[in-house]
């Protein structure tokens, strides 16, 4: 359906594509990934005819639409919601109605309720109208689709709806996109752009990840045996130079050498360990939350809520945008005033919010270190320098102005100021806010190894899966409380049993509540088999650090000290583990 042939695009001297080919069925359903700066928005640019190219050639059938959602679009409209959503239908009498009514089905799962249908789209915020011009973009019922990071805007319950509506298309579609989650649940081919070349891999993002892993273990036995084979040629050319009867055979050998292809090895990716200072330990109850009410203008924001949070709990926020997840953590760190209800810290309870708006309190002018050491002066700079590392800032990028960063830079940099705190709750809203795949998997390695207690918003639901506990689900009467993770509130969500219990169903429901603790157990033991595979990564990178640094050195025993503590985590880890699967035998 799509041909690209030897693609060429440069930016001023940026070479952004050099010779690139690739090719694009209909029914592909393809996730397309790669470092900032790839070229990946560049690329769809490209297929919409947004962005002319050097060279090359680009061809696109006939009988095949295109549809294309840019990342950043301004919208300006007079119309209403609903015929906004509507405009680009082709319709006549005929089928205006069941337009109408797809159109309204399309909205309310995007977040819109039935009485905003009417109102104006000129009243709507930017999220808001870039969810109206996905309404828009899926109503025109293209053959392919380009999605440029579509989920940016939406909240976990507005992304479950997302994802089901493209499981169940009968599109296919190119689609870039930050959240590993939607990628592993879609996609059946990735694309990697990777220095001006695009390589394609069969399945999703957690099967590009294994097949880049098992091409990089080739690569470098490749490069080895040529290495090998250099040598022992090169040895051969110095023996055979000091022969005047082997000279000319020297000779052509060198030549022979000259014309191989060198193999060269991408650079290895940083190694991520780090360690936080300690918190002091709370008492068991960390916060406790009671009949809580908040208003804006008479505005009735949420009322009845009560819940409790105990030392050690990992528990996140979850409810659409609007219902005032933001303003209830507001509430909790103080803030906001309290209105009605009870807020109640526990015993030698220290806590610290990272707001989403965290990335203002930054001073533009001043570099990376020197903001980090303002808002952490009672942490040791080597301390500060160590953590900055962990979070991919290391060596002179610690000098980096504030101000020449990335919204995500600047989002991991504020991440290292409120984890310095040495608080033992932190508040998060939207830690994951403007960070890729990779910092977001480094994000959720720090927030695994903190001690503390946190109540955590974030639209990402592999962050939320991984990292959760316990989940609370906000609504304006009240909030639910779940035990476990993301998966484990959806399944508890949709089991959910309103009927009274009677002596007929009892059977059943105790198969119900068999079913459900089975699979609980599999989802903790997938959980352990997860924190096993990150124990036995960091414990090999140590081991390599390990040899490499000078023994009785700081960095030597700072090494050490890890190695030990993740050996110890391991085997305590792995006997859970063991203890667990002995009860499903």
């Amino acid at each position: 359906m799509i041909g690209m042939r030897h693609v060429c695009l440069n930016f001023g001297t940026q070479v952004i594509f050099d010779d690139l080919s690739l090719n694009l069925n209909h029914t592909d359903r393809v996730g397309l990934v790669g470092l900032n700066g790839s070229g990946k928005s560049t690329l769809l640019r490209i297929i919409a005819n947004q962005q002319p190219i050097d060279s090359g050639s680009i061809e696109k059938t006939s009988r095949h639409t295109i549809g294309y959602m840019p990342q950043d679009i301004t919208l300006s409209s007079s119309l209403s919601i609903i015929d906004e959503a509507v405009r680009n239908c082709p319709f006549d009498e005929t089928n205006e109605y069941a337009m109408r009514a797809q159109a309204k089905k399309i909205l309310t799962g995007l977040g819109f309720a039935q009485e905003q249908f009417d109102h104006s789209v000129s009243a709507l915020s930017v999220g808001w109208k870039m969810r109206l011009l996905l309404a828009q973009l899926l109503m025109q019922k293209a053959d392919f689709y380009l999605f440029d990071e579509p989920t940016n805007h939406l909240d976990l319950v507005v992304k479950e709806w997302f994802l089901e509506f493209l499981k169940n298309a009968d599109f296919g579609f190119l689609i870039v996109c930050h959240d590993r989650y939607f990628l592993d649940q879609l996609c059946n081919v990735t694309f990697e752009l990777e220095n001006g070349k695009c390589t394609r891999y069969r399945g999703n993002y957690t099967a590009y990840c294994q097949q880049k892993r098992v091409n990089l273990e080739n690569l470098k036995k490749a490069f080895i045996q040529q290495q090998k084979d250099i040598a022992r040629k090169q040895k051969t050319v110095e023996r055979f130079r000091a022969s005047a009867s082997r000279a000319r055979m020297a000779k052509n050998m060198e030549r022979e050498l000259e014309k191989i292809e060198r193999i060269t090895l991408p650079p290895e990716p940083k190694s991520i360990h780090f360690t936080f200072p300690e918190v002091k330990p709370s008492g068991k109850v960390v916060l406790t939350v009671k009949n809580l009410s908040y208003s804006f203008e008479n505005k009735k924001i949420f009322e009845n809520v009560s819940f409790e949070i105990n030392r050690g709990d990992r528990v996140a926020l979850i409810a659409p945008n609007g219902t005032g997840k933001t303003t209830l953590l507001h509430v909790i760190a103080g803030i906001y005033p309290l209105q009605k209800g009870m807020v109640k810290l526990g015993f030698n309870v220290t806590k610290t919010l990272f707001q989403q708006d965290q990335m203002a309190s930054l001073e533009p002018q001043q570099t990376i270190l020197e903001n980090v050491i303002e808002r952490a002066p009672h942490i040791q700079t080597q301390i500060i320098k160590n953590v900055l590392g962990g979070f991919l800032f290391s060596g002179e990028t610690v000098n980096k102005k504030v101000s020449v960063l990335s919204g995500g830079e600047k989002n991991r940099v504020s991440m290292v100021c409120t984890l310095l705190q040495q608080a033992n709750f932190l508040i998060l809203d939207e830690p994951t806010n403007h960070l890729d795949i990779q910092s977001k998997e480094i994000l959720l390695d720090a927030l695994l190894a903190y001690q503390g207690t946190m109540l955590f918003v974030s639209h990402d639901q592999l962050f939320v899966n991984q990292l959760a506990t316990h989940v609370l689900e906000l609504t304006p009467s009240g909030i639910n409380h779940y035990i476990g993770n993301y998966e484990d509130y959806l399944y508890q969500k949709k089991h959910e049993q309103t009927p009274q219990p009677t002596q007929k169903n009892t059977e059943e429901q105790v198969q119900q509540t068999t079913n459900k603790e089975l699979f609980l157990k599999r989802k903790e033991i997938n959980r352990l088999e997860q924190k096993i595979e990150r124990l036995e990564k960091n414990i090999h990178d140590l081991g390599i650090q390990l040899g490499t640094s000078s023994y009785g050195s700081a960095e030597f025993n700072q090494n050490q000290r890890e190695f030990t503590e993740k050996q110890q985590t391991l085997a305590e880890t792995l006997k859970l583990w063991e203890a667990l699967v002995k009860t499903l035998n």
